[in-house]
C-alpha cells in the first residue's frame, strides 16, 4: 500500500492549521448505576492533560437496542463529517455478569453514530462486522485512508472453530475496509498473539510509518501485555515490536490504550486504562519519539481527568469544534 502521505490519529490530521483543543469520547465505569453510554470529555483550552465532562457530567448519546449498552468508543474524522463506532455491549446488568457469554456467545455488532459537526449527531445503528460464528465484536476503532478514500475499521473477536466445546477461540484483532460505515468488505486478521490479544489502537506519522498499541492476554506466559509495533503502511507485514508492559509502573492489569499528537509540536500523548484497582481510568504517558517505543509517565498532579474514565478515544480539534461544543453542553 502507498503510504499515508500526512500525519492521522484515529484519521483525523495531527498538524490541523488551526489546531485548538481535544476531545475525549469515553464511557464510565459504573458497577451499580448504568453508565455504559456515551459521554463528551473536554480539554480545558488547548491543554492536552486538563478535562471536564460536557453535559453536567451525563452522557451525550446512548444505545437502547441491542444489548442496551456500548463501551469502548472511538471517534474518526473523514471528509464528510465523523464517525463514532462502540463496542455492543453492557456488562453490569441487573441480572448479573456473564463474562463468559460476553465472550463467546456476545454480539457481532457494532454501534455507529455519525455527525457533521460534533455537535448534530444522527440515530445510531447496529452494523455486524463479525464473521459468522464469532463470539463478540469488541473495542471498535478506525483511521480514515486519504490514498484509497476510505476507512479501515478494526476490532477483535475469537473466532468459531478456534476453541472447543463450543467455545469460540483467543481475540485477535480482525480489520475490513468501509466508505460509509454501513457496507464492509470482508474482515481479515491483522493482529494475533498467543493467548488473545484486543484494545489495538493505530496512528500514522507524518513519513507514512503506521505506530499500533494493543494488549495480549495479561494470562498468558511471558505476556506482552500492553505493547508497541511500527510498520511501514496500514496494510504492511513488516511491523516490528519496539516496546513492551507499556504502562505496567500503573498497575497490574492496564488496557484500552489511546494515542493522539499534541497540536503545535512532536509532543504525543499515551494513554492507558487501569482497571486493577477502584476509582480506574486513564493515566498518561509521553513521548517526543513516538517510533521509538520509549513513553515517560506523565506526573500524577499534571494529569487532571475525572475518575472512572474508561477507554475511549481523543479527537484534535479545531478552535470552531471546541467553541461549539462549549456552547452547546457547557464545561
Amino acid at each position: 500500500m502507498t503510504p499515508v502521505s500526512r500525519a492521522s490519529v484515529g484519521g483525523a490530521p495531527t498538524g490541523l492549521a488551526d489546531g485548538f483543543g481535544y476531545l475525549l469520547v469515553h464511557f464510565v465505569e459504573d458497577q451499580a448505576g448504568h453508565a455504559e453510554k456515551i459521554y463528551f470529555s473536554l480539554s480545558v483550552g488547548d491543554d492536552p492533560l486538563r478535562w471536564r465532562r460536557l453535559n453536567g457530567g451525563d452522557p451525550i448519546l446512548e444505545w437502547t437496542s441491542g444489548t442496551t449498552g456500548v463501551r469502548d468508543p472511538h471517534i474518526v474524522r473523514g471528509p464528510g463529517g465523523f464517525h463514532l463506532v462502540a463496542t455492543d455491549l453492557r456488562v453490569w446488568k441487573p441480572d448479573g455478569v456473564d463474562w463468559e457469554g460476553y465472550r463467546h456467545r456476545g454480539s457481532r455488532d457494532i454501534v455507529v453514530w455519525d455527525s457533521p459537526d460534533l455537535v448534530t449527531w444522527d440515530a445510531p445503528r447496529a452494523v455486524s462486522v463479525a464473521p459468522a460464528g464469532a463470539g463478540m465484536a469488541w473495542a471498535p476503532e478506525s483511521v480514515y485512508d486519504p490514498v484509497r478514500g476510505d476507512f479501515l475499521v478494526h476490532w477483535a473477536s475469537g473466532l468459531a472453530g478456534d476453541g472447543g466445546d463450543g467455545r469460540t477461540g483467543p481475540a485477535r484483532i480482525l480489520g475490513a475496509r468501509t466508505r460509509d460505515f454501513r457496507t464492509f468488505d470482508a474482515p481479515r486478521t491483522l493482529l494475533e498473539r498467543p493467548g488473545g490479544v484486543i484494545d489495538m489502537t493505530i496512528a500514522v506519522l507524518d513519513d507514512g510509518r503506521v505506530i499500533r498499541f494493543a494488549k495480549q492476554d495479561d494470562g498468558h506466559p511471558g505476556s506482552w501485555r500492553i505493547f508497541q509495533q511500527v510498520g511501514s503502511g496500514l496494510d504492511a507485514d513488516d511491523f516490528q515490536t519496539v516496546a513492551r508492559d507499556l504502562g505496567q509502573h500503573v498497575a497490574e492489569h492496564v488496557e484500552g490504550p489511546l494515542v493522539f499528537r499534541a497540536h503545535g509540536g512532536e509532543r504525543w500523548f499515551l494513554w492507558v486504562d487501569q482497571y486493577s484497582r477502584l476509582p480506574q481510568g486513564y493515566h498518561a504517558l509521553t513521548s517526543a519519539d513516538p517510533a521509538g517505543g520509549v513513553w515517560e509517565p506523565v506526573p500524577e498532579a499534571d494529569f487532571d481527568l475525572p475518575p472512572d474514565t474508561k477507554h475511549g478515544a481523543v479527537l484534535p480539534l479545531r478552535r470552531h469544534e471546541h467553541e461549539a461544543l462549549r456552547a452547546r453542553w457547557g464545561a
